[in-house]
């Protein structure tokens, strides 16, 4: 009988456990989730969940945390911030500012950032530069306007950046052109408390990058290994690491916008990837990837002993990079995957999936690698050294939302709903 209990609780413990996705990139922010027996195939008839109609459009990936998601939203002329139960129901709504414009007419709006929580308060961004906490209940714990506090922001498809949250704080990456009629800084980086929304430092992200270049649509990574960690941000022509204490910079990756080739158009929309033993940093339009040692210092250029290694082209556009199981994952804008060897940085395999926009970025977990195109289309590819497609699944819906995954389930956020993928026992 104790033999027969002690299987129960095991098997219980099992299936009750599971991770939460408390940021942008999951758990720890690298696009990897520890799950198993994740769905692979779907379809808007075949283990669905449910689904939730939207109030508007938006980019910005749900956030899990339990019984709670999270996620922003255009509403009408606003951008919002919604908490949706894991049963599909909409628990509250709050405001979070003024709707912008939207980016190519159909790219991106000011509900492109992603939210983050503590499991005590979730924070979130808005493209009119609102930054505010509010707790599970949807009070609000303090709120601030960047544009306001930091200067207007001059950038061509508007602010899309998320913000990064870490121990006590939360950092913020500005990299755009400025005001410079009032002295505006091209680039900045910005460290708040957490729990009042204070600054705790401010920096200039210095730069000699030029014209559209200035404008960076990536966002800010924390690196980790155990108690080590630092800043990495991502933009005008440059990747630089910074110390959490005061912003001071640790290291810079040059070449990436290379000036013997200068391409005064390559502004960065994907961002870097950062793992304990490998920082992947993509640039854009074909440019080059660089596997960055976390133990860097100063200036890395090719060659450089910081630099694990560097592929001269073939970056990933829009969606970052992912690292997992030894293997560095670059799903390019049109749909072909582009497979690394984390170690050396050589090409293990390239293939195409769907030719189409991609815009968001792949997740993996299960020993699958989950793909998403803007026109509802989602490969699941077995995660090796061999290209193995195992299903492509179809939503009616459009997607530039990455997936987020939390207890046995795929939230896919599209323009018209938010969806529950979960496999039908």
């Amino acid at each position: 009988m104790k033999r027969i209990c002690l299987s129960l609780l095991l098997l219980v413990s099992v299936q009750t456990h599971a991770d939460n996705w408390p940021q942008w990139r999951g758990i720890n922010n690298d696009g990897i989730t520890n799950e198993k027996h994740l769905p692979t195939e779907w379809s808007d008839s075949k283990n669905i969940a449910w689904k939730l109609a939207l109030p508007g459009e938006g980019g910005s990936t749900p956030i899990v945390w339990e019984n709670r998601i999270f996620l922003t939203s255009q509403d009408g002329n606003r951008i919002v911030l919604l908490c949706v139960s894991t049963e599909g129901k909409e628990l509250w709504k709050k405001d979070l500012g003024a709707a912008t414009r939207w980016a190519r007419s159909d790219e991106g709006n000011g509900a492109s950032a992603s939210p983050s929580t503590d499991g005590k308060y979730v924070y979130c961004f808005g493209g009119d530069g609102t930054c505010a906490a509010f707790d599970f209940e949807g009070n609000e714990r303090w709120r601030f306007n960047a544009q306001e506090r930091y200067g207007k922001f001059n950038i061509q498809f508007g602010m899309h950046s998320t913000p990064v949250l870490f121990g006590e704080h939360l950092y913020y990456q500005f990299i755009h052109s400025g005001n410079r009629r009032t002295g505006g800084k091209v680039g900045l980086l910005i460290c708040v408390d957490k729990n009042t929304g204070k600054e705790v430092w401010k920096v200039d992200r210095p730069s000699d990058g030029t014209d559209e270049n200035e404008h960076s649509y990536a966002s800010a990574f924390i690196w980790k290994n155990g108690n080590d960690a630092y800043l990495v941000a991502h933009g005008n022509d440059y990747t630089t690491a910074h110390s959490l204490k005061d912003g001071s910079e640790i290291w810079r990756v040059h070449e990436l916008n290379p000036r013997s080739r200068y391409n005064r158009f390559l502004r960065f929309v994907a961002s870097p990837v950062c793992t304990p033993d490998l920082i992947v940093i993509p640039s854009a339009k074909r440019g080059p990837v660089v596997g960055v040692k976390p133990d860097a210092k100063g200036d890395i250029k090719p060659g450089s002993a910081g630099e694990a290694w560097r592929l001269p082209r073939d970056t990933s556009d829009v969606p970052c990079p992912l690292v997992y199981d030894g293997l560095v994952y670059l799903c390019r804008e049109d749909g072909e995957l582009l497979v690394l060897d984390a170690v050396n940085g050589n090409i293990v395999y390239r293939r195409d999936t769907h030719n189409h926009r991609h815009r968001a970025s792949p997740v993996g977990g299960d020993g699958k690698i989950y793909t998403t195109s803007r026109d509802g289309v989602f490969h699941v590819i077995e995660a090796g050294r061999t290209f193995k497609k195992l299903a492509t699944n179809r939503l009616p819906d459009q997607f530039s939302a990455s997936p987020a995954i939390s207890n046995g389930r795929i939230y896919l956020r599209g323009f018209k709903y938010l969806w529950a993928i979960e496999e039908k026992k």
